[in-house]
């Protein structure tokens, strides 16, 4: 039997799950809203109680990291982000859990080859195209200045 494109797509979207657009839109909107105004809050918190703004955005960072991968570890994240979707995928929560997640599935092979290996299988090449996109736009920015002498 030949599959055609054709035959295919009909296979796969009879069998995909039929997404409810008007309740998974506004909801991940919510909680991604929702992890947002925590971060602001605690921020705030932060500068409230004398931490200068650098100081207090790396201790919001650092419990929105932690919290996030706790939440991970606990099985509570995936919860979440089944009803949220998209908007658990807030860049500092969502790669902490990109990088927990693996960890995770992957205990029971090892310190090593478990957990060492598959640590960084989603937040590696995110590190590694972020890396490599600074640099290039950083040459690009010192070419640009160096002609706008």
């Amino acid at each position: 039997m030949e599959i055609t494109p054709e035959l295919y797509k009909d296979m796969t979207d009879g069998s995909a799950p039929k997404s409810k657009s008007y309740i998974n839109i506004p909801l991940a909107f919510l909680i991604g809203g929702g992890i947002c105004l925590i971060g602001e809050i605690l921020l705030n918190l932060f500068e409230y109680f004398g931490l200068e703004q650098e100081e207090a955005g790396s201790w919001t960072s650092v419990i929105l990291v932690f919290t996030s991968a706790l939440l991970t570890g606990l099985g509570w994240y995936e919860k979440i982000a089944r009803h949220a979707g998209a908007g658990t995928l807030v860049p500092i929560t969502g790669f902490a859990n990109g990088v927990t997640a693996p960890a995770i599935e992957a205990r029971t092979e090892g310190w090593i080859l478990g957990v060492g290996a598959k640590i960084f299988t989603i937040a590696g090449p995110v590190i590694l195209y972020g890396t490599a996109a600074s640099v290039v736009y950083g040459i690009f920015l010192q070419i640009f200045k160096f002609f706008m002498k």
